[in-house]
């Protein structure tokens, strides 16, 4: 399981959210650049980068600085925030990102996000759904921040972009991301029995190493983590002897 440091862009710094709320704001780095340095020079090939300030607009505003994180850094990044439409996006590869992040869309209008599927090939596009998982009931898809319920649950989108050949799926269980209280391990592994065809994503509540550990045992594919890694609940070290373990 490939484990994949997160860094949020937000008025040209790396911080964390508080579970996406914007007036709950941690600095971790001035210099985002840096930090993804270290994060090559511990081994690590690939970053999950996240353009807040284009969240938050609906519109990319941090192109160069991503630009700036592949060239400078030497590693692959899968990066959005604020993708609203296919030029965007199309920019962004430009831009140098390997693959590109679409969460809004792909749960709001799931044709569009087939089509961008079609331009970009099903190696360079994540769909990000993040999720609320009601007791007894299938988990829902909320988007716009988490303040919109998509109206679709997760199962009939993981199955309508697996059928168009979709392979990397984003999923995030919005009651753990950022609390550290370990990762929803049974909604990997039923994204894994069901669709054993994906390439799950895991995100949220990661704390510790036994957190990757057990989420090894789930059948994700890969693991965003941010802020325990940040917070030095996870080191670098830890990281890379688990992924030449795994």
């Amino acid at each position: 399981m490939e484990v994949i440091p997160a860094i949020d862009l937000l008025d040209g710094q790396c911080v964390r959210l508080y579970q996406g709320d914007f007036s709950r704001v941690t600095v971790y780095s001035a210099d985002p650049v840096e930090l993804a340095r270290r994060y090559s020079d511990a081994g690590l090939n690939r970053l999950h980068v996240v353009d807040l300030d284009g969240a938050r607009t609906g519109s990319p505003q941090n192109m160069g600085l991503i630009s700036n994180l592949v060239s400078q850094a030497g590693v692959a990044v899968q990066a959005g925030g604020g993708l609203r439409d296919l030029d965007r996006a199309l920019a962004l590869r430009a831009a140098g990102a390997e693959r590109v992040v679409v969460g809004s869309v792909a749960a709001e209008q799931p044709e569009v996000a087939l089509a961008w599927l079609d331009q970009l090939g099903p190696e360079h596009l994540v769909l990000a759904f993040d999720v609320r998982v009601p007791a007894g009931a299938d988990p829902l898809v909320l988007t716009r921040g988490w303040v919109k319920d998509s109206g679709g649950n997760l199962w009939d989108l993981f199955e309508r972009f697996c059928a168009r050949g979709a392979r990397h799926f984003l999923c995030t269980d919005i009651a753990r991301d950022g609390t550290l209280a370990g990762p929803n391990l049974d909604l990997y592994r039923e994204c894994a029995r069901r669709f054993p065809q994906a390439a799950v994503i895991a995100s949220g509540g990661v704390g510790s190493l036994e957190d990757l550990r057990q989420l090894a045992t789930t059948g994700a594919a890969a693991v965003v983590t941010g802020k325990a890694l940040l917070d030095g609940r996870l080191t670098l070290e830890e990281i890379g002897s688990f992924s030449r373990a795994a």
